[in-house]
C-alpha cells in the first residue's frame, strides 16, 4: 500500500515542547504550520498531487487502512491536514491531562469528561488552523504552477493574516502575525530541503 510520509525527526522534537493555549497567537500557530510541513512532506520520488486524507491501523497480522476522497485534491489536502494536525492536537491534550493526573495522584469521571472535551476543541482549532495552511499553500502551487520555498512563503502569510483576523486582532497585530506565519513556514520548507 501508499507509505505514510516520515517525519523529519531532527525537528520534531523542536515543535513538541511549545505550549498551546486559546486563543492561539500566531506563533503557536506556526507552530502548527511547522508540525503539518513536517509531517507531510514527500517522501523522495513522491508526488504531492492528488494525495487523499489516509490512515491505517495495524495490530500483528491484520491491518486497516482508509482513505478519503473528495474529488478534489485542494479538499484531499485540507482535509488530509485537518485529521492529521486535529490528532496531534488531541494527542497533547491526552498527554498533558495524564501527566497533571499522575503527578496529583488521582482521577475522577469528571476529570476525564473535561479531557475529553479539551480534546474535541483542541483538535478542531489545530485541525482548522493546519486545514487553513495546506489549503493556502495549495492554492498557491496550483496558480504559480511551482513547487517551492515561495508557495510556504506565501500560504504562511496568507494563513497568519487570515487566521489573526479571524481572532479579532487589529491592523498592525494582523500584519504581524503574517510576517511571523510566513517566516516560520518558510524556515520549515528550507529545513524540509536539507533532509
Amino acid at each position: 500500500g501508499r507509505r505514510l510520509p516520515r517525519l523529519h525527526g531532527h525537528c520534531f522534537p523542536l515543535c513538541l515542547p511549545l505550549y498551546i493555549s486559546l486563543p492561539l497567537c500566531v506563533s503557536h500557530c506556526a507552530l502548527l504550520y511547522s508540525i503539518f510541513l513536517l509531517c507531510t512532506a514527500p517522501l523522495p520520488g513522491q508526488s504531492r498531487e492528488g494525495k487523499m486524507p489516509s490512515a491505517g491501523l495495524e495490530a500483528g497480522s491484520n491491518k486497516v487502512d482508509v482513505a478519503i476522497d473528495l474529488g478534489n485534491p485542494l479538499l484531499n489536502r485540507t482535509v488530509d491536514g485537518f485529521l492529521k494536525i486535529g490528532a496531534v492536537g488531541a494527542c497533547r491534550v491526552v498527554a498533558e491531562d495524564a501527566f497533571d493526573c499522575i503527578h496529583r495522584g488521582d482521577i475522577s469521571k469528571r476529570q476525564l469528561e473535561e479531557t475529553l472535551k479539551k480534546m474535541c476543541k483542541e483538535g478542531a482549532y489545530w485541525g482548522a488552523v493546519a486545514g487553513v495552511y495546506v489549503g493556502m499553500e495549495y492554492g498557491v502551487e496550483r496558480v504559480r504552477g511551482e513547487y517551492d520555498w515561495k508557495n510556504a512563503l506565501i500560504g504562511g502569510i496568507a494563513s497568519g493574516a487570515l487566521i489573526s483576523a479571524a481572532s479579532n486582532n487589529k491592523g498592525n497585530k494582523i500584519a504581524k502575525d503574517a510576517i511571523t506565519g510566513g517566516a516560520i513556514a518558510t524556515a520549515i520548507e528550507f529545513i524540509n530541503y536539507l533532509t
